[in-house]
């Protein structure tokens, strides 16, 4: 039964030692140049100015429920691609309306300039 796993095993350590190497690879083959404005911390593609309880705009809150909206789409999309043969065209109809739904919520979103940077 452990034979089954051995494979997952080897990818596990291929890709820790992969990770490994290349970690240490760029700290040894990187630049090493430090200067003020690169030490400088961010948040948020927001310039730090202010404390750090500063208030953010709703503008980034927007952006950000819209990328857990799309990223939800695509939770949903990947199961039922999977069993797609097997839903019928109940499953395909369900699907479309809920793209629909999801592309009329975008096309609003997009109309009321939620993606536009000011």
């Amino acid at each position: 039964m452990l034979a089954n796993y051995f494979p997952v095993l080897v990818f596990i350590l291929i890709g820790l030692i992969a990770g490994v190497a290349f970690l240490v690879l760029g700290t040894v083959l990187g630049p090493k140049r430090h200067y003020a404005e690169k030490d400088t911390p961010f948040e948020c593609g927001f310039e730090a100015f202010e404390n750090a309880r500063m208030r953010f705009g709703v503008r980034y809150y927007l952006v950000a429920i819209l990328f857990i909206l799309f990223d939800l789409e695509i939770a949903f999309m990947f199961p039922w691609a999977v069993v797609f043969k097997d839903l019928g065209a109940f499953g395909f109809w369900s699907m479309l309306v809920f793209i629909a739904v999801l592309t009329v919520g975008f096309v609003y979103e997009w109309k009321k300039g939620a993606l536009e940077w000011e």
